[in-house]
């Protein structure tokens, strides 16, 4: 299992490794469903927070992006993109960093899911002669944040943030609840329970007079199985673009379709346990155990040589902070020192792609050709 010729050999270990021509391929696959449902493609971009990644999206066909945070949002402007949904409740204390935005060009849209977060968002406007965008946050499934679709405080944010002075643009919605799922029929199911709650949202404003131009739904399982989109104007999802571990036990993509990967290197042995260790920790791969509770648990991730190939039967099975303790998921491996020896280079399939992306400042673009490019990453808020 020698590397000493693959381009992957000359980079520091641990590194965030990108596939370009699976992350191209992912981008089209996602673009291509939105095109043939006649929906606008409004990627979210906290799974990479990198700026080439989202410009091959925009260049396949993507309309805006959504953000997790307003440095995103500062970064991503400064580079050329205007049209950004920040879709996380609206803090108070972050209205002047959003109304910096504005005021320098940024079509920033905000979200808010309360009658006290509208309020302060419409006072704060107000004082500010700024006519915030702002898009009410509808819960379809009950799994984190939102407004229930017929909840009682729908109308009355509505009321406060347009007879406030704000432009209410709409409502949005993400069916985080499909990771838990694992079927296309539940996919599909929640797809639909997805969109029909939140159109019923938009209907509820408009029957009661007021504007709602936006219907945003999505998440990468409900927008890979939605059977139908009507009364939908846009759809979110992220993680598709690099796909991961979990996405691949919901059923929505194969382990070949997953971009991002973590480049190690073999630093040591331990025979009698049938483990090799490796430079890559929890501090490479993330905390994430997300496969944990779904139908395959692959430990910190799964294993394959350094061109990608997956070695079947080989996880990080457990991880310290700098140590990875690759092993076979059963039975110990007698060969472990021979078959991976000090110095070879391997790559881990992640659970979670935006947790392992996140413990690096940079990715390494391998292209087709094996070229190799580094590409920034955002951090902080």
């Amino acid at each position: 299992m020698t590397s000493s010729f693959h381009p992957l050999a000359v980079l520091d270990t641990p590194s965030a490794i990108v596939d370009v021509a699976r992350m191209q391929r992912n981008i089209g696959r996602m673009q291509s469903r939105m095109n043939a449902l006649g929906k606008r493609l409004r990627p979210h971009v906290k799974t990479t927070k990198c700026t080439p990644v989202v410009r091959a999206q925009i260049a396949a066909g993507a309309q805006g992006i959504t953000v997790s945070t307003l440095k995103e949002a500062e970064q991503f402007f400064a580079d050329g993109v205007t049209d950004i949904v920040y879709a996380v409740g609206m803090a108070g204390h972050r209205l002047p960093q959003a109304l910096s935005l504005r005021r320098r060009g940024c079509d920033l849209k905000i979200i808010t899911d309360s009658v006290t977060s509208a309020r302060q968002i419409a006072e704060f406007g107000r004082a500010h002669d700024e006519a915030f965008e702002v898009w009410i946050e509808i819960d379809t499934d009950g799994h984190r944040s939102g407004i229930r679709p017929d909840g009682a405080d729908l109308l009355e944010v509505g009321r406060l943030l347009h007879e406030g002075g704000m432009r209410l643009g709409g409502v949005l919605t993400h069916a985080g609840s499909s990771y838990e799922l694992d079927t296309p029929e539940a996919l599909a199911a929640l797809a639909e329970q997805e969109r029909a709650g939140c159109v019923q949202a938009a209907e509820r404003l408009r029957a009661a007079g007021l504007p709602c131009p936006v219907v945003s739904v999505g998440s990468t399982p409900t927008a890979l199985s939605a059977q139908v989109l009507d009364g939908v104007t846009e759809v979110r999802a992220g993680v598709y673009v690099f796909f991961d571990l979990v996405m691949h036990n919901i059923g929505v993509c194969g382990i070949d379709e997953l971009a991002l990967s973590v480049l190690t290197t073999v630093i040591g042995h331990q025979p009698e346990r049938g483990w090799a260790i490796v430079d890559a920790g929890w501090m490479a791969m993330s905390r994430d155990r997300g496969t944990q509770k779904q139908k395959r648990d692959w430990g910190y991730g799964q294993v394959c040589s350094v061109d990608g190939t997956v070695l079947p039967g080989y996880v990080l099975h457990s991880a310290n902070q700098e140590h990875g303790i690759l092993a076979r998921e059963e039975g110990a491996d007698a060969d472990i020192a021979a078959r991976f020896p000090i110095g070879t280079r391997l790559r881990i399939l992640p659970n979670h792609a935006c947790a392992t992306g996140a413990q690096f400042p940079e990715y390494h673009a391998l292209d087709p050709d094996g070229s190799v490019r580094a590409w920034s990453r955002f951090h902080g808020w």
